[in-house]
């Protein structure tokens, strides 16, 4: 009998001593034990096909916001245009009202004929001048720019970089600064050799085939951007670098060429102030001369036949950049890219 009660009570002490103890004023659970499990106060997540339909709804909000800012730019670069056109088919005596009318009434689509039959400017023979020298330009852009893009991209030389920035560096340089040195050079080539400069279209289009630096440079990107691989396979195959320009760039670079020949025709098209400089004869005018013979001859300015005048100089120009746009875009956005 005490046997039992002293192995009851050295029971009770082992007990005591293993349980961990607990201060009588704490609600704390006991050591090792997991508290409770609090009740969540966050909301329950969405399930995932509202989630998708949230974030389809989001990408087509931020795009519709991008494409209504880009239509309101679109309209603000097209209002001139639009007023161009507007007054082009008007009479003199509407093209002066307040508030303006945009729909002309009534129309008179006859403006063209009278600025295409005009015996006072030849607005036909100015068309030609124009375009015998923006092929020229266009032409020699193209080529010595490309050229002169493929030796900075694949060829390795020393000084190629110093020699690259010092070409980036010419494009600070206007044409107005450059304007007397290069006259009085193209007077000193007409009295010194039997070429005549001045006075022709030479001075328009000769310059060209020398290359520009901001279509050098453009290409130069673009070309970069042509695995080495493809010049190598070449070189071993026995091709030369010629061969290799000829042969493998200029087919891969066809959208980038494509850009710089409309940026050239666009610039030689509107070109002012070279033809102001270096033709002297009427027969020779291109059509940005034509317009301003055109104006200073009506004497006062009949606004509605310059206006049909402008509007056919730039059709052109509009027409190709419409049929030329694929290509140009994907030069665009080609340019530069890695990879």
């Amino acid at each position: 009998m005490k046997a039992t009660q002293r192995g009851a009570h050295v029971n009770s002490l082992v007990e005591t001593e293993i349980a961990p103890a607990r201060r009588p004023d704490s609600d704390a659970p006991l050591d090792g034990a997991r508290p409770p499990a609090q009740p969540s106060t966050s909301p329950p997540a969405a399930p995932p096909q509202l989630r998708s339909r949230r974030a389809r709804g989001e990408k087509r909000m931020a795009a519709f916001s991008t494409h209504l800012g880009l239509l309101f730019i679109a309209l603000g670069f097209l209002l001139p245009f639009v007023w161009m056109l507007s007054t082009s088919l008007k009479t003199l005596d509407k093209t002066m009202e307040f508030p303006p009318q945009w729909i002309p009434s009534p129309a008179v689509p006859g403006n063209y004929w009278t600025v295409l039959t005009t015996e006072k400017v030849d607005f036909p023979l100015f068309t030609r001048n124009t375009l015998i020298i923006a092929a020229l330009t266009v032409l020699g852009t193209t080529l010595s720019s490309a050229i002169v893009a493929y030796g900075f991209a694949k060829i390795q030389f020393k000084g190629r970089g110093v020699l690259f920035a010092i070409m980036l560096a010419t494009m600070m340089i206007p044409f107005p600064v450059t304007m007397v040195s290069l006259f009085s050079l193209f007077r000193w080539l007409g009295d010194n050799t039997p070429m005549q400069w001045l006075g022709t279209f030479r001075p328009l289009w000769v310059p060209a085939f020398f290359g520009s630096a901001f279509n050098i440079f453009l290409l130069r990107q673009f070309f970069a951007t042509i695995p080495d691989e493809l010049s190598e396979a070449a070189r071993i195959d026995g091709c030369s670098e010629w061969g290799i320009f000829r042969r493998v760039i200029v087919p891969l670079a066809t959208p980038a060429l494509v850009v710089v020949a409309l940026f050239t025709f666009m610039g030689a098209w509107n070109d002012f102030l070279g033809p102001l400089v270096y033709l002297q004869r009427p027969e020779q005018y291109t059509l940005a001369l034509g317009l301003q013979a055109f104006q200073s001859q009506h004497g006062g300015t009949e606004w509605h036949l310059l206006m049909a005048a402008s509007v056919l100089v730039i059709t052109p120009v509009i027409i190709l950049f419409f049929l030329a746009q694929k290509t140009f875009i994907q030069g665009i956005a080609t340019t530069g890219m890695k990879g």
